[in-house]
């Protein structure tokens, strides 16, 4: 049976431009990687949301661009109780040649930890 804590639901994604913009335009917090940026607000609920923007000049193929989207929901949904509370929208940065897995979970991970610092701090 599946476990409700780690489901992931519509309501765990930011969906439209409204959503976005004030992410994009005040975050509270910026969390940066080598190939990942976060930009993170505080929310009202007690869930957290994710959006992710992956664009085709920084992931030049569409089977690249879904594992990256895949592999980000992923890492957000085993983290999302310690997320709770945040909007948070994933954007790569840099161009991503080829999707290793591992090192992009990695990675993930690091950024999550360093939000949660952050978060801790203020």
């Amino acid at each position: 049976m599946k476990d409700k804590a780690y489901s992931f639901h519509r309501r765990n994604r930011l969906l439209s431009s409204a959503e976005f913009q004030p992410l994009f335009n005040q975050p509270d917090y910026r969390v940066g990687g080598q190939h990942l940026l976060l930009l993170v607000s505080e929310n009202q609920t007690d869930c957290g949301r994710i959006g992710l923007v992956v664009g085709k000049r920084r992931v030049k193929h569409a089977v690249q661009r879904n594992n990256v989207r895949r592999i980000s929901r992923e890492s957000f949904r085993l983290r999302q109780q310690e997320l709770a509370g945040l909007n948070i929208i994933i954007l790569v940065k840099a161009t991503i040649e080829r999707v290793d897995k591992p090192a992009l979970n990695a990675e993930l991970a690091r950024l999550w930890d360093k939000l949660l610092a952050k978060r801790r701090q203020a």
